[in-house]
């Protein structure tokens, strides 16, 4: 199989849209994200995924903390900022949770420090030991075959 039908199969996987921030001497990064699960409940643990040659890897490596932003279906645009897929002209104004970036009005704001981290293939998974969270009610912004969806989108999909 080559790359292109593995990311395609993978594609395939209905998943939630993270963006995850940090900050790093007074400047906050962020990057979306849908390589995101929990772990533990006992402690409290989640797992992220970057790519090794992500900017952000470094950046949690730095600071050692970083937030996990559960995003709404009214949230897309502030994915693809944060995919490079669309441009600003006025910063991105983060709200903070324990000292941590988040970003406002996210269906789930977690506040994590870094617990463990492993290297597997191309990508570190770090583990992130859940400090706080804010939840806020809503539908859920969601990601499948190379596109975003809501939930009602979904739902007409399957009937």
């Amino acid at each position: 199989m080559d790359d292109r039908q593995f990311r395609n199969a993978m594609g395939k996987f209905a998943t939630g849209v993270n963006v995850i921030a940090t900050e790093v001497n007074g400047e906050v990064h962020g990057m979306t994200a849908n390589a995101f699960m929990s772990v533990s409940l006992d402690p409290k643990l989640i797992v992220i995924s970057l790519k090794e040659d992500a900017k952000m890897l470094n950046k949690i490596k730095e600071s050692n903390r970083f937030s996990v932003n559960i995003l709404s279906s009214e949230q897309q645009e502030q994915s693809m900022i944060f995919a490079g897929q669309k441009k600003v002209e006025e910063k991105f104004e983060f709200d903070y949770l324990e000292g941590v970036p988040v970003v406002r009005d996210s269906l789930a704001q977690l506040s994590c420090e870094v617990y463990n981290e492993h290297v597997e293939g191309d990508h570190t998974l770090f583990i992130g030991k859940v400090t706080s969270l804010e939840l806020q009610d809503g539908e859920p912004l969601i990601f499948n075959c190379g596109k975003y969806r809501g939930l009602k989108e979904m739902e007409k999909a399957i009937i």
